[in-house]
């Protein structure tokens, strides 16, 4: 596939970007039902914020506000958020503190499965756990390395995301 920025990205991969996230979710709250539907309610309720802070942070400061991005959110952002400056964007430097949310999303039912399996072991909670795994890994990265970031034009623009997982590095 060319590596050239998109200016607006083919549906198919927001769909595709939109399927894993969606699936980790769903599956996150399938798992952590088995505590209650409070406990699910809540994490559900912790992903909302999870992206209403991205959205908030960087998307509307990104290149795509307004425009399809791999992910969804430059449409998505202005129904919620002004835009914001551009220079924001490019001067951010992530941290433990702006990356850890993102993380917890598949981590907190991982663990919950986990907790749910030794309690009391069934085949389909170990296959939605390790389903889980393997969409926060693989799956997060195939979307990212593969249709996201080599054709995103705010990397080309800068993004700290880029830099901090880039293999490039310095």
């Amino acid at each position: 596939m060319d590596e050239r920025p998109f200016e607006s990205y083919p549906v198919w991969i927001v769909l595709g970007s939109q399927a894993v996230s969606l699936a980790t979710y769903g599956l996150g709250t399938l798992v952590l039902s088995g505590f209650g539907l409070a406990v699910a309610l809540v994490y559900l309720g912790y992903c909302a914020f999870v992206e209403v802070s991205v959205l908030r942070g960087s998307c509307r400061h990104c290149y795509y506000y307004g425009k399809l991005c791999a992910f969804g959110r430059g449409k998505t952002c202005p129904l919620l958020f002004k835009p914001g400056e551009p220079q924001r964007f490019l001067g951010r430097q992530p941290s433990v503190r702006d990356t850890l949310p993102d993380l917890l999303v598949p981590a907190i039912p991982v663990v919950g499965g986990i907790v749910l399996l030794v309690r009391d072991f069934r085949w389909p909670l170990l296959l939605a756990v390790l389903f889980i795994v393997a969409l926060a890994t693989v799956g997060t990265g195939l979307v990212r390395g593969l249709l996201a970031c080599p054709h995103c034009a705010q990397r080309e623009l800068g993004c700290p995301a880029e830099q901090l997982f880039s293999k490039q590095r310095a």
